[in-house]
């Protein structure tokens, strides 16, 4: 191995496939990422088999143009590692498999990384290296999950969603309101035109001093708000009520319960910044209690709704209130890529943490 560790990079645990090239844990040489969303849009989600079908189609073409774009060839890799929990099975598989063909084709050694993980570490590349210990909240289309971070390979899971994530919310959120797939930036985009003390909605934080999360409740409310409470013998539909003086005076109320037909832009907009202000609170508050239980020094955001403005915007408050760093992915790392995976796997390489090419997926976080 060479004074420098150079590492490619495969991640396919759901609609995108991407590969890297990273060099030394933080200095991304190469970053592509073939994208599904167009592909699942009309689906208002990712079909997995449809998922799996074009993770085939993109793979190769994808890792010839990460190592293009590095202008490095196969003889400057020293190492080869790839996403292989958690994820949808079918997609977690092509990459495995491509992984594990150039691992041996190459001779070098193959590296398994958590995808949850990587996004913790997303705010290391092309950056100063993360101060621990660190807490760090994780919000994706699947995962919504708080963690402390002793190191890069130091992680210990505090909390998760016991039903739907923030990302699954927000797309679910988005598609009652007819603003499309994926729901995270329409809601974002939309919101920044509305109240977001316009509707009441729920902010679930579960018994006690819980760092697990709830989103369900708040879904429903949403879909209860646009289309009334359901009919029950003896109860036929009702318009969902809103409650407490922001609620009675809103402009959102006047068509509450009739579908979203006969919203106005203005309606769905303060709609959409209630939605996004009480998942940010619930995210702020659990983020909070998840530094003050572990002393952390360093604040972590990381996945696709670490995008979201209000979430990064109310995690810059909570760290100078904290007097903690806050460290933000660039844009472009919050969404799954496999720079992320390539920095991590760094670590795991000089750990001595390597993998066997009888490597397993998995399709759910570990405990």
């Amino acid at each position: 191995m060479t004074d420098h560790t150079t590492i490619l990079a495969l991640e396919s645990s759901c609609d995108e496939t991407a590969a890297a090239v990273v060099r030394d844990g933080g200095e991304v040489l190469s970053s592509a990422v073939a994208s599904q969303v167009d592909l699942h849009a009309r689906f208002g989600g990712v079909v997995p088999e449809l998922a799996s079908r074009a993770h085939i189609e993109a793979v190769n073409p994808i890792i010839d143009r990460a190592l293009a774009e590095a202008g490095v060839g196969p003889k400057a890799i020293d190492a080869v590692a790839v996403t292989s929990e958690p994820g949808l099975i079918g997609s977690l598989l092509v990459g495995v498999m491509a992984a594990k063909t150039l691992s041996w084709a190459w001779g070098v050694p193959l590296v398994g990384v958590n995808h949850v993980y990587a996004h913790a570490y997303a705010a290391a590349l092309d950056g100063e290296p993360i101060r621990y210990p660190a807490a760090a909240l994780i919000c994706s289309g699947g995962h919504t999950a708080l963690y402390r971070c002793g190191g890069p390979t130091d992680m210990e899971l505090l909390g998760s969603t016991i039903d739907d994530a923030a990302g699954e919310a927000f797309d679910k959120a988005a598609s009652i309101m007819g603003l499309g797939y994926p729901g995270g930036p329409a809601i974002d985009r939309v919101a920044r035109e509305g109240d977001p003390e316009a509707v009441e909605l729920p902010r679930t934080l579960l018994k006690g001093p819980s760092l697990d999360f709830s989103f369900s409740g708040i879904k429903t409310a949403v879909l209860y708000h646009v289309n009334g409470l359901p009919e029950s013998p003896g109860n036929p539909r009702k318009p969902a009520r809103g409650r407490g003086p922001h609620a009675r005076r809103a402009a959102a109320q006047q068509h509450a319960g009739q579908g979203i037909e006969a919203f106005t832009r203005r309606e769905v907009a303060d709609l959409a910044a209630s939605f996004q202000a009480a998942v940010v609170d619930v995210l702020r508050i659990k983020l909070r209690r998840a530094a003050k239980a572990t002393g952390a020094r360093t604040l972590i955001l990381g996945g696709g709704v670490a995008a979201n403005t209000a979430l990064r915007a109310a995690a810059s408050d909570l760290a100078e209130g904290l007097g903690c760093t806050l460290r933000l992915p660039p844009m472009k790392y919050c969404v799954d890529n496999a720079a992320m995976v390539g920095g991590l796997a760094h670590h795991y390489l000089r750990a001595g943490r390597t993998d066997n090419l009888d490597l397993e997926t998995r399709a759910t976080v570990r405990r």
